[in-house]
Formats: C-alpha cells, sequence, structure tokens
C-alpha cells in the first residue's frame, strides 16, 4: 500500500483543532474551528472522496481518539456521510504504547516496533493508507523516509498559534509536486512526493 497523508493546515502550517475547540484535546487553545468558515460544497467533496479512497488507515493515539469518538461514535449512524461510512468500514491502525483495548471496530494496535509493523503493512497489497491529522506521526513518518505522498489542504487564515505540522528543527526534504487544485474560498490543495534531501546552494 501507498502511504499517503492528509493534512488540513493554516497558513502559517498550524493543524491544530481545524475543527473546532476542544478542551479536553487542546486545553486553553481557543482559536480552533478556523477551518470551518471556509469550507465549500467543492471543497468537502474532495475530501470526502479521499477518505473513501482510502484500503486502511494509520492514526496517532490522540487522532485516533478524537476520530473513534466523533466518528465512530457520536456520528456513526451517519452512514450516508462519506467520512463516516469510510472510517466505520475499512481496516484501522494506531501507532500507541498506551492503547490496550481499542473500542473501534476493525482496530489493530500498532506498539513496539512501529517502524517495522508501518513497512510491512506497506508491503501489503493495496491502494493507500491514509494518515489524517496525527502531526506528531506525520513528523516521525518524514525522519523515518515512510511517506509516499503528502497532501496539504492549505486554508486562507493565519491563526497565529496553535501546534504546527513542521518542526522549529528537523531534517530537510525534497518534494516533487504532484497536484495542485484550488477552491472557491481560497483554499488550496498541493499534493508532493518526498524526493530524497534538497540541494542547498
Amino acid at each position: 500500500m501507498k502511504l499517503v497523508t492528509n493534512t488540513q493546515i493554516t497558513v502559517d502550517g498550524v493543524m491544530q483543532a481545524n475543527g473546532g475547540n476542544n478542551p479536553v484535546f487542546d486545553p486553553g487553545f481557543d482559536r480552533g474551528g478556523w477551518a470551518l468558515p471556509l469550507g465549500d460544497e467543492e471543497s468537502t467533496g474532495y475530501i470526502g472522496e479521499f477518505y473513501q479512497r482510502a484500503d486502511a488507515f494509520l492514526f496517532g493515539r490522540r487522532t485516533y481518539e478524537l476520530f473513534a469518538g466523533y466518528w465512530g461514535g457520536v456520528r456513526k449512524d451517519d452512514v450516508d456521510d462519506p467520512f463516516v461510512s469510510s472510517l466505520n468500514s475499512r481496516p484501522k491502525f494506531v501507532a500507541s504504547n498506551t492503547i490496550t483495548d481499542p473500542q473501534w471496530a476493525e482496530t489493530t494496535v500498532l506498539s513496539g516496533d512501529l517502524e517495522t509493523a508501518i513497512r510491512e503493512l506497506k508491503a501489503k497489497p493495496g491502494g493507500e493508507l491514509q494518515v489524517h491529522g496525527s502531526g506528531q506521526l506525520i513528523r516521525w513518518l518524514l525522519e523515518h523516509e515512510l511517506v509516499d505522498e503528502m497532501t496539504l489542504i492549505v486554508f486562507p487564515v493565519i491563526v497565529g498559534a496553535g501546534t504546527r505540522l513542521f518542526p522549529d528543527a528537523g531534517r530537510d526534504v525534497a518534494l516533487e509536486l504532484v497536484e495542485s487544485r484550488t477552491f472557491p474560498t481560497g483554499i488550496t490543495v498541493k499534493t508532493y512526493r518526498p524526493d530524497g534531501r534538497p540541494q542547498h546552494a
């Protein structure tokens, strides 16, 4: 399977709390929900189709717990929703050393040697192993050269605070642009393929 990441971020790189403030997952952060006012039918449809392409999902612990409670809990009966239908019908994998009894159906916990486990998943036949949210996991996957494609959905807003996708210091990665598109409200999508280390002048 091809490992593909999909991240909604702001122009200043913030990925935290795109869907709203959550005092449990984001205590003290009051700038959540920055994605919702900018969404339109076209961009929402694109994101929904992205989820539908997945053969399986891979999550970090925090994103898994958030998604399990919402898409696998509060919204699980909304079977016509593309997010609900895809997330509740595909295998899910969560990278965690603390979750021992996942409650969301079709979930496998990956603990211990995570790199080997993910390489084994990638070696299986299939289309896409998708990672949504899960910023800490994405940074780790990039460090270990496990990402095949990275999709950034950039919302035209500067939040000015919050957790950013990329750290202040980290390894450098060259990127090849695979796809680019723009939606009516100014949301842009850039899909990149990691291409080794960049050259520096």
